[in-house]
């Protein structure tokens, strides 16, 4: 019988990947000027993304040598955040 809880969590971690995706991608227009920072809407949705994703990168980001500009982080991030996922379902449904 498949548990709920492991789902649930599941499911919370693929919601942050998600979250991480469209902050990378939010955050490569700003910085190629596709889109206009200084619009309130936007100015709003980067606020709400940098706050949930901030806390979490600033570790990796800290551990990460100098790659003269380029910012895998968020990369490193959607690996860990997939292999958590993974092993939580692989090893909490084998019990």
């Amino acid at each position: 019988m498949l548990n709920p809880f492991v789902n649930l969590l599941g499911e919370a971690i693929h919601l942050y990947m998600l979250v991480v995706i469209i902050w990378a991608i939010m955050a490569t227009l700003i910085a190629f000027k596709i889109i206009n920072a200084f619009q309130p809407v936007v100015q709003k949705i980067m606020y709400v993304l940098n706050r949930l994703v901030d806390p979490v990168l600033k570790p990796i980001q800290k551990k990460m040598p100098d790659l003269g500009g380029v910012d895998i982080s968020p990369i490193i991030l959607l690996l860990l955040l997939n292999f958590t996922r993974e092993a939580l379902y692989t090893y909490l449904y084998n019990i």
